[in-house]
């Protein structure tokens, strides 16, 4: 999946977490854990690769094996702090980036594309990209086709409940200018 897709995943998945345990739509801070979340998986594999430290572009970040004590920690922290909305939403952001990640791989048959799931006991051969679901009317139907309406629908969902987070990122960019 694509990363900002992954964003949206992690917005959707929160939202409505938010409206059926507290009927209403996110706050700032919570929004922005689940956003947070989400993101994390590719920013820490993505920035390892890059630097030349991992092999492949899904190791850490994207393991079973890292992910439960970082929501642990995370979860403890944010409770310690009573910031106790913190933590389902960093979990729900996170967990919806590894939970989204494994369908296109099972879709394709690329089963050994899932060795991320408990990296590095077992092992990730390189991510062979954009998956190609079959073909409809001569056109290549691929996993972006499938992608494309859930960003929109979660950048959609995200306006329509008063863009939570923004005014949190506009205090924090005042600061500092």
């Amino acid at each position: 999946m694509q990363p900002v897709v992954h964003l949206a995943v992690g917005y959707l998945c929160y939202a409505a977490y938010s409206r059926w345990r507290r009927g209403k739509p996110p706050g700032e801070a919570p929004a922005l854990a689940a956003i947070a979340g989400a993101a994390l998986p590719d920013l820490l594999d993505q920035s390892l690769y890059h630097g030349g430290l991992t092999p492949v572009g899904r190791t850490i970040g994207h393991s079973l094996l890292f992910a439960v004590p970082v929501i642990a920690v995370v979860w403890l922290v944010a409770s310690g702090r009573n910031r106790r909305l913190l933590g389902p939403a960093f979990a729900i952001g996170y967990l919806s980036h590894l939970a989204t990640d494994v369908p296109w791989h099972v879709l394709s048959g690329d089963y050994d594309e899932l060795g991320f799931l408990l990296w590095p006991i077992t092992h990730m051969p390189e991510y062979s990209g954009v998956k190609t679901l079959g073909h409809v009317g001569g056109l290549e139907v691929t996993t972006l086709w499938l992608e494309a309406p859930i960003l929109v629908a979660g950048i959609a969902l995200w306006w329509h409940d008063g863009r939570p987070g923004t005014e949190a990122i506009r205090r924090a960019v005042s600061r500092w200018t």
